[in-house]
């Protein structure tokens, strides 16, 4: 009986003997992916997740039902009314919860609910306050919406006690300035907040939003979307485009007014950035002073028009550490840009330039240990290994910046940190502190890739190291973005910039310390005035070709109805005093942000917007259900970008752990023991 059952065990054996090796193996060597930042495995709920209808008719679970965009440009103020719908279709009330994108410019001054034939209008709050009057009201079975800002481009909607049936209509209201760049203005309308990867790093209790439930790849968001566009200028409107959108466009005889709206399609227009250029006539943009004269204050706006870029005769040897994100929300359309644009960054460097590549996802890598000369060999050697990666794993920004930062670099030497990614991170703040206290190392430039780009991150990066923002929607705009760099740092087009004011009482000027102009974008000054509208606005400053002065002067023809500029000025004060209190953070900060937000009736980190029914219309409202509108995937972006922790495994090529290489070491002892026994096991049944 053991001779003849020895050879039915073996399969056994060695089947056993895998088994075993490979349980051993997987305990051995798996840990939690970012071990050495936290302490365990990430919970699933603090990151983005795949939306999963319920089958139950009780609970609506895609409560909104529309949004439309209604956009008024005048001058280079864009004046928008965005109105979200929701409906009930379910069987019992709900509270219903929806995070959504802003432009990172947006003065939002402005939110109303319209139930029924009434109008709600909301009241802004310090937020810890808009947050107890909303827990109450939807305690008492009362109708209710809050307006919150996680982010400056992220914000939060709750409707509270939406009734089987009930259509709610919520309105919110804002402005922004539109700043021309090299003569074109763009209008943006974000129509979709990409999946956050959650850092160790960040602060959980200010990114709880990023847990949101995202529809799978290919799902269509149910939501109608539709966007209207009206621009009237004084000058002729000479182009009008859109490189994300299909739009139908028709112009007054004078060219001075264009109504613009999305053609229709069976392409969904709400997963990706709504971008619209457009230029005017003739060779100047539209610079001047702009007032407003109100009950109590007063407010200017000058925006004076720099000299053309003239290209310096001798420029320095400069050093450039590109800081390229391969992680998993980069797959597919924005890894394949991003490629393609560093083809024509890396490739138009000068020989007497340096440069390095900075690879990074959960982990990071240098190409080269130290910065090589921008020869041709090195230049194709190192876009060679770029290709060769295809996006996944997870988006550690923080320490790759860290890395980038603490490259040694002779002290005769410029260097500029060129950061591509999507910005699908949530430590904008950690970011920001980092990039500014590494400020005198090197300047920052920021590409960001994908439809539905972080722009608050890309644009305060660029903000924190003096430099400047690029977006890139398209695969067909690299090339043109790419040149356009190249442009601003080999010639600075105005530096040492100063504003003075000659016969104007001004006072509250933003910002305090102009920067360096790059590129064709005007200077901009916000500020308050007493008095008389009289004087004149005088800037001054060096240009490639030798000393800058411009004037423009005041008299009583200048309007001085411009209504936005109290609510613009505001805004960008608020901007300036959240970059300072994310170097310092301290308690003065947020109060003058927060008096700020009241003052002048502002959404804020610090402040929101509650509007709430005086009717009881839900008797029971302990039962109503809690209900997370879904976020489309953005055009392009893959199902990488979505998930609990991140996957396992090095991202990028390195090392194996010592954990590894003891795992490994176990298994191949068992397998050396468990056949050194089969072979002894097969001597014996031979002697027999």
């Amino acid at each position: 009986m053991t001779l003849a059952a020895s050879p039915r065990h073996s399969p056994w054996l060695w089947f056993a003997t895998v088994s075993v090796a490979t349980t051993c193996f997987v305990l051995l060597s798996t840990r939690p992916a970012a071990a050495q930042e936290a302490p365990g495995p990430r919970l699933k709920t603090e990151s983005p997740y795949f939306f999963v209808k319920s089958d139950s008719p009780d609970t609506d679970r895609l409560p909104l039902k529309a949004t439309e965009v209604n956009v008024h440009v005048s001058g280079v103020i864009a004046d928008v009314t965005v109105t979200q719908t929701y409906r009930n279709e379910g069987q019992r009330p709900i509270e219903a919860r929806y995070v959504f994108p802003g432009s990172t410019r947006a003065a939002v001054s402005g939110l109303s609910v319209r139930l029924g034939d009434r109008l709600i209008t909301a009241q802004i709050r310090e937020k810890q306050q808009a947050q107890i009057e909303y827990n109450t009201a939807k305690a008492e079975g009362k109708t209710a919406a809050l307006l919150e800002q996680h982010l400056p481009n992220v914000f939060q909607m709750n409707v509270a006690n939406i009734l089987p049936g009930d259509d709610v209509k919520v309105e919110l209201h804002y402005t922004e300035l539109l700043v021309p760049n090299a003569g074109t203005y763009q209008f943006v309308f974000p129509t979709v907040v990409g999946p956050r990867y959650h850092s160790p790093l960040a602060d959980p209790a200010a990114t709880k939003w990023v847990a949101q439930p995202t529809l799978r790849a290919g799902v269509a968001p149910n939501t109608m979307f539709k966007l209207k566009v009206t621009i009237d200028t004084p000058m002729g409107i000479k182009e009008i485009r859109s490189a994300t959108h299909a739009i139908d466009v028709k112009k007054n005889d004078e060219d001075k007014h264009a109504d613009v709206a999305l053609t229709a399609s069976n392409e969904p227009a709400n997963n990706r950035d709504f971008v619209l250029d457009y230029r005017l006539a003739g060779e100047k943009i539209e610079s001047g002073l702009m007032l407003f004269k109100g009950q109590d204050e007063n407010f200017f706006l000058a925006m004076i028009e720099p000299p053309k870029s003239v290209a310096a005769s001798a420029i320095s040897p400069r050093d450039y550490i590109f800081v390229v994100d391969i992680s998993g929300s980069m797959h597919g359309f924005p890894l394949d840009t991003a490629k393609t644009m560093l083809e024509r960054l890396i490739g138009g460097l000068r020989p007497s330039d340096t440069f390095n590549v900075l690879l990074f996802s959960g982990s990071s890598r240098m190409l080269s240990p130290k910065s090589v000369p921008a020869t041709r060999a090195n230049i194709e050697q190192a876009l060679a290994t770029i290709n060769q990666y295809q996006g996944s794993g997870s988006t550690e920004l923080v320490p790759a910046l860290r890395r980038a930062y603490a490259e040694p670099k002779p002290d005769n030497v410029s260097r500029s940190i060129v950061v591509v990614t999507d910005g699908y991170v949530d430590v904008e703040r950690e970011a920001f502190e980092l990039v500014r206290k590494n400020l005198g190392k090197a300047n920052l430039f920021s590409f960001g890739i994908g439809s539905s780009v972080n722009r608050h991150l890309m644009e305060g990066l660029a903000r924190a190291g003096m430099g400047e923002p690029f977006v890139i929607t398209d695969p067909v705009q690299a090339p043109e973005q790419a040149a356009r760099f190249k442009r601003m740092v080999e010639s600075p087009v105005l530096t040492h910039v100063k504003a003075t004011f000659g016969g104007l009482d001004v006072y509250d000027v933003e910002p305090s310390a102009l920067p360096d102009v790059l590129g064709e974008r005007p200077v901009i000054v916000f500020g308050k005035w007493r008095g008389e509208a009289r004087g004149r606005v005088i800037i001054e400053g060096q240009a490639a070709s030798g000393p800058y002065r411009q004037e423009v002067a005041i008299d009583a023809g200048t309007r001085q109805d411009t209504a936005a500029l109290r609510t613009l000025w505001a805004r960008h004060r608020i901007a300036a005093l959240s970059d300072q209190e994310s170097i310092e953070p301290t308690d003065v900060i947020a109060k003058r942000i927060t008096d700020l937000g009241l003052r002048y009736s502002l959404l804020t980190q610090y402040t929101s917007f509650i509007a709430v029914d005086k009717v009881v219309r839900n008797p029971a409202p302990q039962d109503a259900a809690s209900v997370d509108q879904p976020q489309p995937l953005p055009k392009g972006v893959s199902e990488l970008a979505v998930g609990g922790a991140p996957t396992l495994g090095a991202e990028v090529p390195s090392t194996p752990e010592p954990e590894l290489l003891g795992a490994v070491a176990v298994v191949l002892s068992m397998l050396a023991m468990l056949r050194r026994r089969a072979r002894r096991q097969d001597a014996r049944r031979l002697t027999h």
